[in-house]
């Protein structure tokens, strides 16, 4: 669902759909969240304790950090906006985005290690749901930022700093 909501924000900033930036999008978030449970799970129980003491930290500052990037550029006016951006879709970015949303499967994966879990299975369902969700998430996105503009931007941000704060709260056991 976080990957999805993303994926909305990043719909929320094109003028018009673009397939091939939203199979990307799709396709990075999916590739991701398929990755890092794999990962968790070879990696095991050996570093288990090192990851999880971090990764909802890592999850919150990298969210936090181009989700404030966002609320900022919305308020900018004149120049190019964030939005503007999409237009040539900034893979790096991606990349930040789609390790952000899926760094606690790495925790995921981990306690498929010691279940007895068809990894391949496990992994293929989790991209391809992320795949469809994401794709579909740049579209939904898509409707609300034709529409609302410079707002879209701004409420784009403001979700992203949002599914921040609800990693690190949710690992922190607050929520």
């Amino acid at each position: 669902m976080d990957a999805f909501a993303v994926s909305v924000c990043k719909g929320l900033c094109m003028k018009t759909v673009n397939l091939k930036h939203t199979a990307a999008i799709a396709l990075f978030f999916g590739a991701f969240q398929a990755l890092m449970p794999f990962l968790g799970w070879w990696l095991g129980s050996q570093f288990a304790r090192y990851i999880v003491a971090v990764d909802h930290w890592v999850a919150f500052l990298l969210l936090g950090f181009i989700g404030g990037k966002m609320v900022k550029e919305s308020f900018g006016g004149a120049g190019e906006t964030a939005c503007d951006a999409e237009q040539r879709l900034d893979y790096r970015e991606l990349l930040i985005l789609a390790v952000a949303t899926s760094i606690d499967a790495l925790a995921v994966g981990i306690t498929f290690a010691f279940l007895d879990v068809s990894i391949g299975m496990a992994v293929s369902i989790i991209g391809l749901t992320t795949f469809v969700l994401s794709f579909a998430g740049v579209f939904v996105g898509n409707v609300f930022g034709t529409r609302y503009k410079q707002r879209a931007e701004l409420a784009g941000g403001v979700i992203l700093i949002l599914i921040g704060v609800k990693i690190l709260l949710e690992h922190l056991g607050l929520i």
